[in-house]
């Protein structure tokens, strides 16, 4: 069992496990900082009963969200998923899907986003399926502006062929 929770400056002292994977892209203190000052709640953890951190995610909202912000304007205003991770000992869990989910339901009751979107590698198959966007990808560099339709896009107008 887990807990998903808010994140606080002071899980930056806890998610070395997190940040030290090959896998996971890191930024400096300043910029989760920043962040958490504009979008506390678009920035989640998930905690194991002990206490260790399992993943992250940071949504935002601005333009170009798991870190994440609020962004665009107009029809383009959109939760985007910045940063979205778990530890290797933790995955295969669901963990970033219910993470992922969070951040939907913040983005669209809270925010009134029309989509939310992540940019993914094409050949990162697992990834590409968080959000339910099809397969494929040229190489390793190319990547998915993946998007997934919210409430006040009822004929999914925000999603790109």
């Amino acid at each position: 069992m887990s807990v998903l929770r808010a994140f606080s400056a002071m899980d930056m002292f806890k998610f070395n496990n997190i940040n030290l994977d090959i896998w996971t892209e890191t930024y400096g203190i300043n910029f989760y900082l920043d962040y958490l000052a504009r979008w506390p709640d678009l920035c989640c953890v998930q905690e194991a009963p002990n206490g260790r951190m399992m993943g992250y995610s940071f949504c935002s909202y601005s333009r170009p969200v798991v870190l994440g912000k609020a962004e665009g304007s107009s029809t383009e205003w959109h939760g985007h998923i910045t940063a979205l991770t778990v530890a290797p000992e933790y995955r295969r869990l669901s963990l970033a899907r219910n993470m992922v989910s969070r951040l939907e339901l913040v983005s669209d009751q809270h925010y009134k986003g029309f989509f939310v979107d992540l940019y993914v590698r094409c050949n990162n198959a697992l990834a590409v399926s968080i959000l339910g966007v099809g397969r494929g990808g040229r190489d390793e560099e190319d990547a998915f502006d993946m998007r997934k339709p919210l409430s006040r896009d009822p004929q999914r107008r925000s999603v790109r062929a």
